[in-house]
């Protein structure tokens, strides 16, 4: 578990620090570009795409993890929009929380006792 919290440090730090980098040469206009990008239907855009998938799968898993409750919604939100930014302060948060048991993290805990 230790390494994998590591893991989450690290992931939030890059992140945190390659999108404050970003923001100050490029500004805060992602949306347009992001969009702009699967719209010439090229590579960047596939992957953006792809991505959005991705995105939209943690969204769909953390709202399930806390049976679409108005809190698990505004979670899958925040992991949508937030991305892995959001997903690994999430993660540390829960593997806190739940301790070293995969199974409640992934599951919650309600599901992985039943």
């Amino acid at each position: 578990m230790g390494a994998f919290r590591i893991y989450l440090v690290v992931m939030f730090l890059a992140i945190s620090g390659y999108t404050a980098v970003v923001a100050a040469e490029h500004g805060l206009g992602l949306i347009p570009v992001f969009f702009g990008d699967m719209a010439a239907m090229g590579w960047p855009g596939q992957f953006n795409l792809d991505f959005m998938c991705f995105l939209s799968l943690s969204a769909l898993w953390l709202a399930w993890r806390h049976h679409f409750t108005p809190a698990g919604l505004l979670l899958g939100v925040l992991g949508f929009f937030g991305g892995a930014l959001f997903l690994s302060v999430y993660l540390l948060v829960v593997s806190f929380q739940e301790g070293v048991d995969f199974r409640v993290m992934l599951l919650g805990r309600a599901r992985a006792a039943g």
